[in-house]
């Protein structure tokens, strides 16, 4: 294998990527993501900078504890200031304290940059660049420079441009990464610069950091490697500042199973990794992220789903299991027969000896579909109604009525958090009739309550399932407080979820209706 084959992954979620609007990671969330990526095969893990703040300060001194078996961490920061020897720099003094094995600066390389941003001669500039990254070869440590603006600046200037590189190879950089700051390169001019810059630096190590504003950051990296660069940056699941960064986990599957690339020892963990971020930084992964999200091997038209059975790779371009993945059918009001069978079968049941029940729930799925209903994300709902079609479905309670009520006691003002829900619910198991009411932040707080106190004497299992999601969607905003309202319900068991879905033009009503099947489903999955 060619030094050319291996691509050295370089991760910077932990400072670009907590730059996107909406994340902020504690010290704990830090130290837990670099542990995460290091245990996935990350080379270096870029930390931030080492005393712009308490956390980060904490950060680089708590990192050392770690015991990293792979990744090695980089202190980030600038360049010497101008008219300042790189030796009394404050700022490169911090990046040699943290501790960290590797320096990562920034400096100018588009001459308006230099000019009007540091306000500085372009000589200057070269001599900060050039002495900086020698003070932190001096002391040690590998040194990464990022060329910031590369791209913009080698079209404005492109022998200033080089000169800036040229001042950070004979300085002794181990590697210079080119910039695309501004996320507005395409990926055949990215491509055609990178080629120039290799030639030009025969022998030095490459690399590519790009941003997303075109929607080209993973594209664009790729077309440097093509290029010749061996170091990619970018952020898990491609958080950062404006639109984000690359997408560092679809940079590493594309390299690897699309161009024969090198990044790390095993793709199968790569959802896990992109779960596990979006997690920690208390974000929900976008279902259609390539490779890692919920939908990217979901499979709706009727079409697909029944080739898939057949010749899976006509609509999948990788196994989903091939990076951690796995295959979704949904039945929808597109759906066909192989549609509705996949599904039933990955829910557990075998529709395959009645292709006439087939048909007559796919019409179901189909009319429900047009009334409101959704069982994509459903498929506790999906399940009930496969079974009641077969005839293999008894309720495990049935109900007599239930009434809501909610109450504001105190004239506090329209946000005023002091209003209470009560529900009093009567229902029947078996032969037995059960009067209860619950007290709830609101009506569906309080319906579940209710239900949960009635049919706890018979099924204690319930107090194993916990509400966890609840949404409503108005699906006809014209028809005013008569619209038809849907309601999703995520309920969760031990390690185990489901959806279930209720539809109507009273939301009360169209929750009860969800709740109910998140109830009859976790029965039904605990073999009750």
């Amino acid at each position: 294998m060619t030094d050319q084959a291996r691509i050295i992954t370089y991760d910077c979620t932990l400072r670009d990527g907590e730059q996107g609007a909406g994340i902020s990671f504690s010290l704990e969330d830090k130290l837990a993501i670099v542990s995460r990526l290091d245990a996935f095969g990350i080379d270096i893990i870029e930390g931030g900078f080492p005393a712009s703040n308490p956390k980060d300060i904490a950060f680089f001194k708590r990192v050392q504890t770690l015991g990293l078996t792979h990744a090695r961490i980089a202190a980030f920061g600038s360049t010497c200031r101008k008219g300042t020897p790189a030796e009394v720099d404050s700022g490169l003094a911090d990046i040699v304290a943290s501790g960290a094995p590797v320096a990562t600066i920034v400096g100018k390389s588009w001459d308006a940059q230099v000019t009007r941003a540091l306000r500085t001669s372009l000589e200057e500039n070269l001599r900060m660049v050039r002495d900086s990254v020698a003070f932190l070869k001096k002391a040690g440590m590998d040194v990464v420079f990022d060329a910031e603006h590369f791209f913009d600046g080698y079209r404005a200037n492109p022998d200033y441009a080089l000169a800036v590189l040229d001042a950070a190879a004979q300085a002794g950089a181990d590697s210079i990464d080119l910039c695309e700051t501004n996320g507005g390169m395409l990926p055949f001019q990215v491509q055609a610069i990178v080629e120039v810059v290799a030639a030009h630096l025969p022998g030095q190590r490459i690399g590519i950091h790009t941003h997303n504003d075109t929607g080209c950051a993973v594209a664009n990296a790729l077309a440097a490697v093509q290029a010749g660069a061996v170091q990619v940056q970018g952020t898990v699941n491609g958080y950062g500042e404006r639109v984000g960064n690359a997408d560092l986990l679809t940079l590493i599957a594309d390299l690897q199973l699309k161009m024969g690339r090198t990044c790390v020892p095993d793709l199968t963990e790569l959802t896990n990794v992109a779960n596990f971020v979006a997690e920690t930084a208390n974000l929900k992964l976008p279902a259609h992220t390539p490779y890692t999200g919920s939908a990217a091997f979901a499979h709706k038209g009727g079409l697909h789903a029944s080739a898939l059975a057949r010749f899976s790779a006509a609509y999948e371009h990788v196994a989903p299991e091939s990076v951690g993945n796995l295959q979704h059918v949904l039945v929808s009001e597109l759906a066909g027969k192989a549609s509705l069978v996949s599904k039933a079968r990955a829910l557990g049941i075998d529709l395959s000896d009645d292709p006439q029940m087939d048909q007559e729930i796919l019409d179901d799925v189909k009319r429900r579909e047009s009334e409101g209903y959704s069982y994509e994300v459903a498929d506790g709902s999906l399940s009930l109604l496969m079974l009641k079609h077969l005839g293999a479905f008894t309720p495990h309670f049935s109900l007599e009525s239930f009434r809501v009520i909610v109450d504001d006691r105190e004239d506090s003002g329209p946000w005023a958090a002091d209003a209470a829900s009560e529900a009093t619910i009567k229902i029947h198991v078996g032969d037995k009739r059960f009067v209860a009411t619950g007290e709830g932040v609101g009506p569906v707080g309080a319906l579940d309550s209710a239900l949960r106190l009635a049919m706890g004497e018979s099924f204690p299992e319930i107090a194993r399932f916990g509400l966890v999601d609840f949404k409503v969607r108005i699906l006809d905003g014209n028809a005013g407080t008569s619209a038809v309202t849907r309601v999703v319900i995520t309920t969760a068991s031990d390690a185990e979820s489901w959806g279930t879905v209720g539809v109507s033009e009273n939301i009360i009503e169209a929750s009860w209706n969800a709740l109910v099947d998140s109830i009859e489903y976790g029965l039904i999955r605990l073999g009750k």
